[in-house]
């Protein structure tokens, strides 16, 4: 993302004269939280302690409940039922400062989903569900009326619950069309023509399946199928979220993948979708790039994933999270070991899922004080022959135990930043023992690097490769370069 992207966002998301339409399938969702100690006598089944129950908002709400959480003035359309859950639905909207005007009120219950809890392990969903005929005439005017007035973005939050109408969504997405406002859809079933002429759709990874009329799992064929999608339906392109994957965006000729911002332990990722397209949608309305607003989106989805239901997003939570990921302690590349072995799990899995192929992890470590062109050539030969190349960088109380008191010359968050800066170097981690071979028995490389002045036998980690079939690689080193003799000429 760009250097000034906070200030961006924090000027543009809250601005006065734009505001976000939702339209879409209304529930609540309930999590009823307890422990279990022993099974039923009348049947194998656990016995739940209730400890607390919680009301969330749900469906099309926590889209609404998403954006207004981002400072966006946000107006919600969409069924409830006259029902208790209903009255709970309206108080959660007053609390937290969405108008209940568009709400439109029909006999019946509302849709709600009871969800039993026990630790983190979600036991059993209770979907109480009623299928709505849609909006007559008159509410019908009131929806275009709404759209005519100008908002700055339309997010539809499609369920299947009979709300969103083929008719109805016809004439939201030309009117829409008409006055230039971006449509942006979450959508539900395989029913494609009814999106007809939207700017985008953000289905999931198995939606897009089900759109794609795929039953394998073959990624390349997804790919295509999409595009062909995006190009039939007159869509701007579809934003497919893939969970700790990340999200991927698909026009009518490019694929492009946007890897998750997720490094943290995913507890719930219910609501996560509508986190999505809650900051995507805010994204464009602070006219961002699509790149720039589909790292938000991941980054917002990241945040969200660690809290139990469909919570929202914040503003001042993604200000938060921004501002740590451009501070020098974990800028770019920078990771920890946690991060970096959940990282590279997912990579593994991801890769090989997607191409058939075990990728090739490869995994170097150094000083890298002063770096020169010696440091920058061994890195790109090194890179050539692997997927993701992991530089392993000591700490400065590292280097001083190896090279003395008056070592290193440059910091290790100035050389962390140097190293981030080069393509070739895709992750680096910093480590405080003499070496790293705690870091490679637990990385697991298949290929480690050192440069030719070593010789195989005198590699820390060379011995302990050969127990997971990986291979040490020795580069040529560059005559004539070196962090010594740069240090003796400037003294």
């Amino acid at each position: 993302m760009k250097n000034n992207i906070i200030d961006i966002i924090s000027n543009a998301f809250n601005a006065k004269n734009k505001w976000g339409l939702v339209i879409g399938d209304i529930m609540l969702d309930t999590y009823i939280t307890g422990d279990v100690k022993r099974l039923s006598p009348e049947a194998p089944v656990p016995i739940v302690n209730v400890n607390d129950s919680i009301d969330i908002i749900g469906g099309a709400g926590n889209v609404a409940l998403n954006l207004n959480g981002l400072q966006i003035k946000t107006i919600l359309v969409g069924e409830i039922g006259d029902d208790e859950s209903g009255d709970i639905l309206k108080n959660l909207f007053k609390e937290n400062n969405i108008s209940t005007k568009y709400l439109v009120k029909k006999k019946g219950f509302t849709t709600t989903k009871t969800r039993i809890i026990s630790g983190q392990q979600q036991m059993i969903r209770l979907d109480n569900d009623q299928i709505s005929k849609g909006p007559n005439t008159t509410e019908l005017k009131k929806i275009l009326k709404l759209i005519s007035s100008g908002p700055s973005i339309i997010i539809i939050s499609d369920y299947e619950k009979g709300f969103l109408t083929p008719a109805l969504l016809k004439k939201i997405i030309q009117l829409a069309n008409k006055k230039s406002i971006p449509v942006i859809i979450d959508p539900k079933g395989t029913n494609l023509e009814k999106y007809r002429g939207a700017t985008a759709i953000t289905p999931n990874r198995k939606e897009a399946f089900l759109l794609a009329n795929l039953h394998d799992k073959d990624e390349h064929l997804l790919d295509a199928s999409l595009k062909k999608i995006v190009k039939k339906y007159n869509l701007n392109y579809i934003a497919m979220t893939q969970g700790e994957y990340g999200i991927k965006h698909i026009t009518n000729n490019k694929v492009e993948e946007y890897p998750t911002k997720i490094t943290e332990e995913v507890f719930d990722v219910s609501g996560a979708g509508d986190t999505v397209i809650a900051t995507l949608s805010a994204s464009i309305m602070a006219n961002l790039t699509i790149k720039d607003s589909l790292e938000l989106a991941n980054l917002a989805a990241g945040i969200v994933v660690r809290q139990l239901g469909t919570m929202p997003i914040s503003l001042n939570e993604l200000l938060m999270k921004l501002h740590s990921l451009t501070s020098i302690n974990t800028i770019n590349k920078v990771i920890t070991k946690d991060e970096l072995l959940k990282r590279i799990k997912t990579f593994r899995d991801h890769h090989f899922n997607t191409s058939g192929k075990k990728p090739i992890i490869g995994f170097t470590n150094g000083c890298f004080d002063i770096v020169h062109a010696g440091h920058v050539t061994y890195l790109q030969e090194a890179h050539k022959q692997v997927d993701i190349l992991i530089v392993a960088l000591n700490s400065d109380s590292s280097v001083r135990n190896i090279k003395g008191a008056n070592r290193p010359i440059i910091g290790e968050a100035d050389r962390a930043l140097v190293l981030c800066s080069l393509e070739s170097v895709d992750e680096v981690i910093l480590f405080d023992e003499a070496t790293p071979l705690s870091l490679i028995k637990s990385i697991k490389p298949d290929i480690l690097f050192k440069g030719n002045d070593y010789t195989i036998k005198n590699v820390v980690g060379a011995k302990e490769m050969k127990q997971w079939s990986g291979k040490v690689v020795l580069i040529p080193i560059v005559k004539g370069r070196s962090t010594s003799k740069i240090i003796k000429k400037i003294s």
